[in-house]
């Protein structure tokens, strides 16, 4: 399994008065993140996996990484969402996550766009905007790390 932090969006957070239904009021892409997508997606292709299942954050830097591999119809997935500013059900959200994992088909291809900091809890690992952390399934606790693949070059 894939798990990828969005692509490159300036700056930490997201301002207090954030809609996920107004991307106005998100952070969001930049030129960088838009490019950094259009080329984890002919990156994606290039490894097989054009026709993997993209599960997405609901936050809109998320969607438009996801989206912009030009893969498969993304899916949105509310346990991808970020919690960087309300950790109150952080530990629930991640066992929920965990629990979506699981139940994935055995053998086929899955990309997962998410946050920095759920993609911490999930793994320990640190990623930086726009890096890849493969995955070992079935998942372990804390996982295996089977490689990490940086963002493509701008």
């Amino acid at each position: 399994m894939v798990i990828l932090r969005h692509a490159y969006a300036p700056g930490i957070g997201d301002p207090d008065n954030f809609s996920l239904n107004d991307c106005a009021t998100q952070r969001n892409l930049n030129a960088q993140g838009r490019e950094e997508s259009r080329r984890w997606g002919d990156y994606l292709r290039k490894q097989g996996l054009g026709s993997a299942t993209v599960y997405t954050s609901r936050w809109c830097r998320a969607v438009d990484t996801a989206e912009g591999f030009k893969l498969a119809q993304v899916q949105l997935l509310p346990e991808l969402d970020s919690f960087f500013q309300d950790r109150a059900n952080a530990q629930e959200q991640m066992q929920s996550l965990r629990r979506f994992i699981a139940a994935l088909p055995a053998g086929e291809p899955v990309i997962m766009v998410s946050h920095q900091v759920n993609i911490t809890a999930l793994t320990g690992e640190f990623p930086g905007s726009g890096e890849a952390l493969l995955l070992a399934l079935p998942l372990s606790d804390p996982p295996m790390l089977l490689a990490r693949v940086p963002a493509p070059e701008y």
